[in-house]
């Protein structure tokens, strides 16, 4: 698994949660921010935008991923996400978003859950998909 220092978890983890600040959760009531980190140190956020018509959400995850793409990243420019969720309860992200992540991160990927409380879940990306889908 790939290795992210403190600090630059610390960062990930700000960033995220003011992208969980900025989420349009008008149904749920449930912000969640991501951050996607690059072989650059740069941090990528995402937020989650809901739809009247919930199939039409999209995640933190998602964003953050499509956003990267959108300004021309690749799969291997991409590090590692961290999910942060406000309160004190962390979750794992939902199927879309793992098969997405799957598609843009490696099987060594780390991928953490953050929330308000001091506490983080580290997965490895396989270990959130294990035998994806793929070509």
């Amino acid at each position: 698994m790939n290795e992210i220092s403190h600090d630059t978890l610390m960062a990930m983890k700000a960033a995220a949660k003011q992208a969980a600040a900025n989420a349009y959760c008008i149904y749920s009531d449930f912000p969640v921010g991501a951050a996607l980190l690059t072989k650059a140190g740069q941090i990528i956020p995402g937020c989650n935008v809901e739809n009247i018509s919930f199939g039409l959400t999209n995640c933190a995850e998602r964003t953050a991923i499509f956003s990267a793409v959108a300004q021309g990243l690749k799969k291997e420019d991409l590090v590692g996400l961290l999910i942060y969720m406000p309160g004190n309860k962390l979750y794992s992200p939902c199927g879309a978003c793992r098969q997405v992540m799957a598609e843009f991160l490696s099987e060594s990927a780390p991928v953490y859950a953050a929330c308000d409380k001091e506490e983080t879940t580290l997965w490895q990306m396989n270990e959130l998909l294990p035998a994806s889908f793929n070509f």
